[in-house]
């Protein structure tokens, strides 16, 4: 059973957002929502009195025991053999009750469609070998793909 996660090195990132831009383009996320985060605080002084910021990148973690898949009354989101939480768009009737149930409110709402959106680490590029669109958007190659 394959496992997947999205490494983040705060030590590389250059907050160019490229890494959201990318995610965006490929899934065709509206404007307004985002299927990962990335959280800049600063700039604030180091240690040394120099300028630093605190960077935070955000997306699903496809958790071992994912709260979000119980909560779907209509079996719409639900986890791979390999680790993956996906969303089944043909049986999601947008409730909204994996929004609730996740800790990190990581699923989306999409108006447009009236369906949930969520980070599938671009499943179709990872079934083919490949990797998420924001692991290969990022200018500072901070993120990195891990296959377990």
């Amino acid at each position: 059973m394959a496992s997947y996660r999205i490494k983040f090195d705060k030590t590389r990132c250059i907050a160019c957002d490229a890494c959201l831009v990318h995610c965006k383009v490929k899934n065709k996320v509206p404007a307004g929502i985002s299927l990962n985060r990335l959280t800049v605080e600063g700039p604030i002084a180091d240690e040394d009195g120099k300028p630093t910021a605190k960077i935070k990148y955000q997306t699903c973690m496809h958790c071992k025991k994912p709260e979000c898949v119980p909560a779907c009354p209509t079996g719409a989101m639900y986890k791979r053999e390999d680790g993956l939480v996906l969303v089944d768009l043909d049986k999601c009737d947008g409730c909204k009750a994996c929004i609730e149930a996740c800790p990190w409110s990581v699923p989306v709402f999409n108006e447009q469609t009236g369906k949930i959106m969520k980070c599938d680490y671009c499943v179709d590029r990872v079934d083919a070998g490949g990797t998420p669109a924001c692991v290969t958007g990022c200018t500072a190659q901070a993120l990195s793909f891990i296959r377990k």
